[in-house]
């Protein structure tokens, strides 16, 4: 039995990839406000950390965004204990 697929089936323009599809080192990319808001810390402190090769910067369009794997590698640091 024949199956028809529909023109938008049919269509040679390849599906959107999600971050995980696009590469190993792909990850969610979120604005600055955000990423700022989830480590508590500055806009400020986000573009500094950027300026200074901390962490990348990803300009999409007018906007810029980072991994919020990255910055927390770049942000997080352990410390060690006092006893």
């Amino acid at each position: 039995m024949a199956t028809h697929r529909s023109a938008r089936e049919s269509s040679t323009v390849p599906a959107p990839q999600t971050p995980r599809q696009a590469g190993p080192s792909a990850t969610r990319l979120v604005s600055l406000r955000d990423a700022a808001e989830v480590f508590g810390v500055s806009v400020k402190t986000i573009r500094r950390r950027i300026a200074d090769g901390t962490v990348t910067g990803y300009r999409i369009g007018t906007l810029i965004r980072v991994d919020l794997d990255e910055l927390r590698a770049a942000l997080v640091v352990k410390i060690r204990s006092a006893h």
